[in-house]
């Protein structure tokens, strides 16, 4: 487990972003026109991948945490349904606003915040989610990427500072319970304690599906008759999965972040391994006989509140994670 999670990260290190210093001038990101047409050519890439299942139409397009699990799960159902997906839909995003911060030099992002007629809608007529969408680009000469893709209920979202001219402010990186450079370690260092130790309590991070449910399905799994699990969670922010930041108006932060996690499942002699679906066995190398290995990326959106706020944690509001590899032994 630990070779394959070393193997990992010199993987990461290789092929990481090469981040271009250019200009110095502090300016925005985008326009809205060349952020508008940013989320269009994103949507049109998805829906001819999805049409298709078809990694290569969204290679372009995708980058960090989404473009990992986006490829890793176009590559499993193309292996499932090589003619590609019968039920495809076309997905539309509307009533988009953007968050557009002011940034000197390369990288540059923003988000958008939009509607998804993938949503069901509740009793009120407004829909049950919003889309956020994190596009980042290392240079003039480089496409807009999306990075993240989560959803999020519109009472979950923040207010967001702007400053004089309406733009988006960047998260303070000195001014927040944890700085958005750390957030991925501190998630994975949580997650990685509580595993090993049986307990889930944490005063930076808030209780909930993302933490202590999480933690405790968990449990549960480990407590399985003949067989045993192992958990790793590793952080992941360099490169593409750097991560990115909103600063709201009291003063905390919307941070994106990604991070890594590894399962792995042993089974006694005559006892069957768990969880061997189509898309497990699509992504895997090697033969499960009594292991089984799962290797996912986590995209994470988080509420950190504003340094020295007192009995406030970390909220995770939302979180997407996909499959990327699965070996078998």
């Amino acid at each position: 487990m630990a070779t394959l999670a070393t193997a990992t990260a010199l993987a990461l290190t290789a092929s990481g972003c090469v981040t271009v210093h250019g200009e110095l001038a502090l300016v925005p990101a985008a326009t809205k026109a060349e952020a508008a047409q940013a989320l269009k050519d994103f949507t049109d890439a998805y829906n001819k991948a999805d049409k298709a299942y078809d990694p290569a139409l969204t290679a372009g397009r995708v980058t960090g945490a989404l473009g990992a699990i986006n490829q890793a799960g176009l590559k499993a159902r193309r292996k499932q349904s090589p003619g590609g997906n019968k039920d495809h839909r076309p997905l539309v995003l509307s009533d988009t606003r953007f968050l557009i911060p002011k940034k000197a030099g390369w990288p540059r992002w923003f988000v958008a915040d939009a509607d998804s007629n993938r949503d069901t809608e509740g009793g009120d007529g407004r829909a049950d989610s919003r889309w956020l969408l994190v596009f980042v680009r290392d240079g003039a000469d480089q496409l807009w990427e999306a990075s993240h893709l989560l959803t999020v209920r519109p009472d979950e979202l923040p207010d967001f500072a702007v400053d004089g001219e309406g733009w988006a402010v960047p998260a303070d990186e000195s001014g927040l319970q944890i700085p958005p450079k750390d957030l991925s370690r501190a998630y994975a260092t949580y997650l990685q304690s509580a595993s090993a130790k049986g307990s889930a309590r944490s005063a930076a991070f808030a209780p909930g599906p993302d933490t202590t449910t999480w933690l405790a399905s968990r449990k549960r799994a480990s407590q399985r008759v003949g067989r045993s699990m192992q958990y790793l969670d590793q952080e992941l922010n360099t490169g593409p999965f750097a991560p990115v930041g909103l600063a709201t108006k009291d003063g905390g932060g919307f941070v994106f972040f990604a991070s890594r996690h590894f399962e792995k499942q042993t089974a006694a002699r005559g006892v069957p391994l768990l969880d061997l679906n189509a898309d497990v066995r699509a992504l895997m190398t090697g033969t499960p006989k009594s292991t089984l290995m799962k290797e996912r990326v986590s995209s994470q959106v988080a509420l950190v509140p504003k340094k020295g706020a007192a009995g406030t944690a970390v909220e995770l509001e939302s979180r997407v994670q996909g499959l990327v590899a699965a070996t078998g032994s």
